[in-house]
């Protein structure tokens, strides 16, 4: 029988074309763990980069603000300090009775601004370095969270417990936070006030806010040590919920103001978060207690950071072996199987 040429160099072109591709596919692959690889280099030297920027921040004492010295640091607030806290002190009723003067200077007994809706309480002072302004800052950000409008479905209650406050801090406390919260149109439903030291005992003590003047050096100025919290308080003016620390999450102060508006009491909260900072008299500076938290929290980026990389060098370990036992199945030019005609 003849050979059929023509048939024969078909097939040996198609055959010549299959190395071909299985070539560039060979070359594509090793490209691709080229690049894999110095992927995975560039991470490992990026985490211990970071590792080594977070290093000295985790490993560091917490020392006070501008403090130098060297030695352990000691994070329990001064004996001073002892009489500040947070009693939270659920169901108890406002004396409603109480009078306190608005931003405008009107005198407002403070049940005007209850028996129809909820509310929410904020013991500050208007002239505090730090901390009570975190605190209507996480207030103010939560509320632009909050699908219910101050003035309409709550009211927002600002009292300074320092008597010499007077009405034109107190105005431009609301001009500053109403601008920040973003909505003019709830203004009458933010209500910063001041009143006299024996009104301001009577509500703090309702509450169970427990706070510690402190002369200021050099200055005829008082502050004051306290804790951050708010309080959400039903309509009939009775205590219903605590929240503690400087931010607050929008998810809890809608609950909490739900239940509240239909007078009901919530539960005890954990006081982990009731000092956020601490005042020391010795060196007149506000420490950060929770830098300890800071420092918990970089440590576990780190470790978080690392298992990540280690879940995913080895992914790309073991699709490196897959190909290479690919690569290694590829038909070559010695190895194709002769089609004769």
């Amino acid at each position: 029988m003849q050979p059929r040429p023509r048939q024969s160099r078909l097939v040996n072109r198609k055959a010549s074309n299959n190395r071909n591709t299985a070539g560039k596919k060979a070359v594509k692959m090793q490209g691709r763990i080229t690049i894999r690889k110095s992927w995975r280099n560039a991470a490992i030297a990026a985490t211990g980069s970071l590792f080594l920027c977070l290093a000295p921040a985790l490993l560091a004492q917490v020392s006070g603000y501008g403090e130098k010295q060297m030695g352990q640091t000691n994070d329990k607030p001064p004996s001073l300090l002892d009489g500040v806290g947070i009693a939270q002190r659920l169901n108890q009723q406002l004396p409603l009775n109480l009078t306190f003067t608005d931003e405008t200077g009107q005198q407002v007994p403070l049940s005007n601004y209850f028996g129809k809706r909820p509310a929410i309480l904020a013991l500050v002072y208007y002239r505090c370095p730090m901390l009570c302004s975190e605190e209507l800052n996480g207030l103010t950000s939560a509320l632009e969270m909050v699908k219910y409008v101050p003035g309409k479905d709550f009211n927002i209650i600002i009292i300074s417990i320092d008597p010499t406050e007077g009405t034109d801090l107190a105005a431009a406390k609301k001009r500053e936070y109403l601008k920040r919260y973003g909505h003019p149109e709830s203004a009458n439903g933010w209500h910063f006030m001041t009143g006299t030291q024996a009104n301001i005992d009577a509500i703090t003590q309702a509450v169970g806010f427990k706070y510690v003047k402190l002369k200021v050096p050099g200055s005829d100025l008082m502050q004051f040590a306290h804790a951050s919290a708010i309080q959400i308080v039903t309509p009939e003016g009775k205590v219903a919920q605590y929240y503690l620390g400087v931010e607050y999450s929008p998810k809890d102060l809608l609950l909490g103001l739900n239940e509240a508006s239909s007078n009901r009491i919530g539960s005890p909260v954990d006081n982990i978060l009731t000092y956020c900072y601490h005042y020391d008299p010795e060196t007149n500076k506000h420490s950060l207690i929770v830098a300890r938290v800071v420092q918990a929290g970089g440590g576990l980026t780190v470790l978080l950071l690392g298992g990540f990389m280690l879940v995913m060098f080895r992914r790309d370990s073991h699709h490196d072996d897959e190909t290479n036992d690919a690569n290694d199945d590829t038909p070559t030019s010695g190895t194709g199987k002769k089609v004769n005609g």
